[in-house]
């Protein structure tokens, strides 16, 4: 019998318990009662696009680490016990035993790994602190790693760590040439790395690894801590000395070397000393001084730490004063995001929000401006590259709404300024600023040139919805008003072009050109509802009536004009379709109500017959999906058995997904492949189920919930 025939009932039924049950019992799937979480790929290093390290592994020794792009960025750690060493990360080298992995833990600024064996306990810590209510430290390009040991026997251990990190960090290429150094700064044994020709800024694209500035590893002198440059093929020999003797690899005097990238390699060793039941930490700071970070309109801007001057020197030295009170900081941070979010969709949402805001940061860049002001930039990974992607933008905002309405105004202000421009002639949003890091000016489609291929209704209605979410977020329409002719202007185009858009393209753009898009109508109309609603605030009462009545007109006809049976259409002119609506969401975020809740239950009812394995298509013309939609989708009800529906399949994807990259956004239904699209920062979207809790919000946000008007929660039941 095909999926298709069945029920609706019964194919929920099967997909939901039949299924994982039986693939559980068969030995190909696991149980679905535990909350632990398989990563994809396991972030390590995550501050910017080109400042992204992952492991493609469940166990951190079963491969290599790589750049997001998939190119070899080798980190590589083992301890000694008692003399005996074993492996902690990395493959190299394959002849050593690896110390037992027994947890492996992804929270919001750290990921935890621990080893048992030997009689002790070791805690393997990558900690970047993106705290969102402090910018200098969001935006400092640091991970700390942090090797914590304790004995479990009862008994005393002798314990030193090593660790070394390959040069091809700081290349594009890995022929390129660099300079390694070694050195003492202050109280700090450094290492520094970087490529000889310091290309700044010097090419912009997707599949790209950044070679100017410097890559540093850095930690507190002391007699415990040998540091060293060598070329890859002495670094065997490097090894026996630690494997023989544990030997700290001599001064931390100044040394240095030229060569090829990928034949050089930094290497830190510490010794934790006696260790007994009581845990000891070693700790080494892993940072990239880029300089500049962000070319915009022809003008190279500073990352968003240096805008009071700081340069290297001075972020390895603050990063490192500031490492007792981070623990501190990121500890509680993390334990408080992760009980806060397993209340809104329980333990598993919890974990697997963590996951998608490390990559959510990774996938950004935070820079000042000419007068110190934040911007975040954000990469369009694995795509075509772009830079300020409006609608990227658009998914990935309910992270930064729900935790930082400043980081929300940072991200928005690029597009907003670029359109108030003269170079920007047309009267609809833009889709993107260039390709990064180049902010230089539309690339896709017909650019500034013409109105081929653009995204008009998509973009214009997303920066519509994001101001009018930002100001619900604020309590006022504050930040919408400095751009106000702007958002006049397009909303007069969607009231002339929205309600039935042309043959163009959505975000959804893989998909293709299609006319008379329902989805896309429905953005379009909650887009001049939520224009009304700022029209509102600002007190112009004329234009908000005249606005929420033709939104309220728009939605009437759309209910009338895109139903089907059981459900509504792909398109007002295709009977027989089916699609998500997940644009629909922002209609009960800002408490429109233009959209009947009879509208949201038949819709969702008719989810089930459709649902494949590993979730819910993003509608009948292919069985790929988009996966922030979906967890808009799972939203619309505001009911947890619609959430669990379509949320629990798609936990089962990422636990089990053949693609071991940085968690794919764009995937396939049937087999939990990627489709083509990974480490992207729209995985921020999986936030939406968050940003509709108002008390979260408003703690997370820092706004006063009672100024609400209209926020309707995301309940429990």
């Amino acid at each position: 019998m095909r999926p298709k025939t069945l029920t609706p009932g019964l194919r929920h039924i099967l997909l939901r318990f039949a299924l994982p049950l039986v693939a559980a019992l068969a030995g190909t799937g696991r149980a679905e009662n535990l909350p632990k979480l398989r990563p994809p790929a396991v972030p390590l290093v995550v501050c910017d696009p080109y400042f992204s390290i992952w492991s493609p592994a469940d166990c951190l020794v079963d491969a290599d680490t790589v750049h997001w792009t998939g190119h070899p960025h080798r980190l590589t750690s083992s301890v000694r016990i008692d003399g005996q060493v074993f492996r902690l990360l990395g493959r190299a080298p394959q002849s050593v035993p690896a110390l037992p992995q027994t947890i492996l833990e992804v929270k919001p600024t750290r990921t935890v790994v621990t080893y048992e064996g030997q009689g002790v306990k070791l805690k393997l810590t990558f900690m970047t602190p993106a705290l969102p209510d402090d910018l200098i430290i969001y935006s400092r390009p640091v991970t700390y790693m942090t090797w914590t040991v304790q004995a479990l026997d009862g008994r005393t251990h002798r314990v030193e760590v090593y660790f070394d990190a390959g040069a091809e960090i700081a290349v594009n290429e890995p022929g390129q040439a660099v300079n390694m150094e070694r050195g003492l700064l202050g109280a700090l044994a450094v290492i520094t790395m970087g490529t000889v020709s310091q290309p700044v800024l010097g090419q912009s694209g997707d599949d790209l690894r950044i070679d100017w500035g410097h890559f540093y590893l850095a930690t507190p002198n002391s007699k415990d801590v040998g540091a060293l440059i060598d070329a890859r093929s002495s670094l065997r020999g490097v090894y026996n000395r630690f494997a023989a003797d544990g030997a700290l690899l001599g001064a931390n005097g100044e040394a240095s070397g030229t060569g090829r990238a990928d034949s050089w390699v930094g290497v830190m060793a510490l010794s934790l000393g006696t260790v007994g039941a009581e845990p000891v930490s070693r700790w080494l700071m892993l940072a990239y001084d880029d300089g500049f970070s962000i070319q915009y309109f022809h003008k190279n801007l500073r990352p968003y730490w240096r805008r009071d001057g700081d340069d290297a020197t001075a972020l390895l030295n603050k990063s490192a004063a500031d490492y007792p009170a981070l623990v501190q900081r990121c500890h509680d941070f993390d334990h408080a995001v992760m009980d806060d979010l397993s209340q809104v969709g329980g333990e598993k949402f919890a974990r697997l929000a963590a996951l998608a805001y490390r990559q959510c940061v990774a996938g950004t860049k935070l820079v000042a401006d000419g007068n110190g002001q934040p911007l975040l930039f954000p990469k369009e990974n694995t795509s075509n590259g772009c830079i300020g992607t409006v609608d990227v933008i658009y998914p990935m905002s309910p992270l930064f709404l729900f935790f930082s309405p400043s980081l929300a105004k940072a991200m928005l202000v690029p597009p907003l300024d670029y359109a108030a421009s003269p170079r920007w002639k047309f009267p609809f949003a833009p889709h993107d600023l260039g390709r990064y890091p180049l902010a230089n000016g539309q690339v896709y489609g017909g650019g500034e040139r013409t109105e081929v291929n653009q995204m008009p209704v998509e973009e214009s209605g997303n920066m519509i919805i994001m101001l009018a979410a930002l100001a619900q977020v604020e309590g006022n329409a504050d930040f919408a008003a400095t751009y106000w002719p702007l958002l006049v202007k397009w909303a007069a185009y969607l009231k002339t072009k929205g309600f039935d858009p042309e043959r163009q393209l959505c975000t959804d753009d893989f998909a293709g050109h299609l006319a008379h898009n329902v989805n896309l109508s429905a953005k379009a109309i909650i887009a001049l509802g939520a224009f009304g609603r700022l029209a509102q605030w600002r007190g112009e009462t004329a234009l908000a009536r005249e606005y929420g009545e033709l939104a309220k007109r728009y939605a009437a006809r759309w209910v009338a004009e895109a139903k089907e049976a059981g459900h509504y259409r792909l398109a007002f002119d295709q009977p027989g379709t089916w699609s998500q609506k997940y644009n629909l969401i922002w209609d009960r975020m800002l408490g429109l109500n233009l959209f009947p809740a009879d509208v949201l239950r038949p819709e969702m009812d008719s989810y089930p017959a459709v649902m494949n394995r590993y979730g819910l298509p993003l509608d009948n013309r292919k069985t790929w999906v988009e996966l922030p939609w979906s967890f808009w989708t799972a939203s619309l009800t505001g009911q947890a058995a619609d959430f669990a529906a379509l949320f629990d399949p798609i936990y089962d994807y990422v636990n089990t997904t053949p693609s071991r990259v940085p968690f794919a956004d764009f995937y396939w239904t049937k087999d939990a492949r990627e489709a083509g699209m990974h480490a992207r920062p729209v995985i921020g979207g999986i936030f939406m189920p968050a940003l509709l809790a108002p008390k979260l919000a408003a703690k997370w946000s820092g706004r006063d919930a009672t100024r609400s008007s209209g926020w309707a929660p995301f309940p429990l039941d």
